[in-house]
């Protein structure tokens, strides 16, 4: 087995994957009774729905409404979008989150999707799981502080991460000219956005008299403070950047570390014609111990090819594009589901699954894990792998099918 960091394909590896949809097709599903397309193919009004339906959902779904004929059995359902989740809409900005409530499956990790105006800001706060973070639309602001009395100021913008491990306090502002729209990912499924630790409520909870003692004040210097959290509010835009690091940093000097990272400004950890992925984990940004992530890009017609992760749960968030994925659940027990642009998938931990683009355009999504390193086993590298007369004996492969299957070279994505 190979464990590795380059697990992509498409729809026609080596023409692999093109005899595979092939005998597929023509098989079906090999269970009792038959089901799908080609069991009512002399019979097309097994599939009518007479009854009320919601076309408009039914057409963005057809994986759903018509799935393969190889799908069978039960999945616990691996999809949701942020769509419908609920917004919290204050002035300023808004969020939404999909935790364990929304997709029960999800228990590893919990998605928030957040946005703030230019100004607009996520006040401070602080909370139990670590924060990772990939930046999806403008410009912002983020800063922290660790336990040696360090901080840190930076500005980060589309395509960068940051993290914040547990218990390190931070911020986050949006800056000109749009503010930013940005996709947070905590290492709990049951974690909350709307339960974190928010100094405002803290103060206002707290007797006059313990903070004057604490801040060295008289009292009437709280007279103004906010009885209630702010969350998210509308503040004017910060200072330029060097001028608030150099007013925010104390005797103890910086933090050593980054809590920010471009992703994608790093070189990918494959290319071709037919996509692209970038991968970071704590190899290459330290500071990013509990989450690893890859950023995918699959081009049309192509696909990620069959494959498990062996260490977590895949947390998976639908940038742009078309696809579906297959989901197998082991035994005789698969779901394919179709998903879009701020759609949430997710697979347990050595489930296999693909995700193929259905669309016109690139297909772009995000694979994170609840782990300090990304690890993955492609199907088809399995088999290139292992004694040709065993893999003939499970699969009645032809010479020149094994020969087909992949030992050298790079199965990323390939078209």
């Amino acid at each position: 087995m190979i464990v590795s960091r380059r697990t992509f394909a498409a729809a026609t590896a080596s023409g692999l994957l093109t005899a595979s949809a092939a005998s597929a097709a023509e098989l079906g599903n090999p269970d009792n009774p038959p089901q799908g397309r080609p069991a009512i193919k002399d019979n097309p009004r097994s599939s009518n729905v007479p009854g009320p339906q919601n076309k408009v959902l039914d057409a963005q779904f057809p994986s759903s409404v018509m799935p393969p004929s190889t799908d069978h059995g039960e999945v616990e359902n691996f999809w949701f979008p942020f769509a419908q989740a609920n917004r919290r809409v204050q002035d300023g900005g808004w969020t939404r989150q999909v935790t364990v409530k929304e997709l029960p499956i999800a228990t590893t990790l919990a998605g928030v999707d957040m946005r703030l105006t230019a100004g607009g800001i996520r006040e401070l706060h602080w909370h139990l799981p670590a924060e990772w973070a990939f930046v999806l639309y403008g410009n912002a602001r983020i800063t922290a502080f660790d336990q040696d009395g360090r901080n840190y100021v930076a500005d980060v913008s589309a395509g960068d991460l940051w993290n914040f491990p547990s218990g390190i306090p931070h911020s986050i502002q949006g800056l000109e000219p749009d503010g930013t729209e940005f996709l947070l990912i905590f290492d709990d499924g049951n974690f909350s956005e709307y339960s974190t630790f928010l100094p405002t409520q803290w103060m206002a909870h707290t007797p006059v008299e313990v903070l004057t003692k604490n801040f060295g004040v008289a009292a009437n210097a709280f007279d103004q403070i906010p009885l209630h959290e702010l969350y998210i509010f509308q503040a004017p835009l910060p200072a330029a950047l060097k001028e608030d690091q150099l007013r925010a940093t104390g005797p103890q000097g910086p933090t050593p570390e980054s809590f920010a990272y471009s992703l994608l400004k790093q070189k990918p950890n494959f290319s071709s014609p037919h996509g692209e992925a970038r991968i970071v984990d704590s190899k290459n940004f330290p500071v990013s111990s509990t989450i690893a992530a890859a950023h995918v890009i699959v081009r049309p017609g192509a696909m990620r090819e069959m494959h498990w992760h062996p260490n977590a749960d895949e947390w998976q968030y639908y940038i742009s594009g078309t696809g579906r994925m297959g989901v197998f659940a082991s035994g005789d027990n698969i779901r394919t589901k179709d998903f879009h642009a701020g759609d949430v998938g997710y697979v347990p931990r050595s489930m296999g699954h693909y995700i193929e683009n259905t669309g016109d355009n690139d297909l772009v999504f995000l694979e994170i894990f609840r782990s300090s390193h990304y690890a993955s086993i492609s199907f088809s590298q399995w088999l290139g792998h292992l004694p040709p007369e065993l893999v003939k004996a499970h699969f009645r492969f032809s010479d020149e099918m094994l020969k087909a299957l992949p030992k050298n070279g790079d199965t990323t994505v390939v078209g």
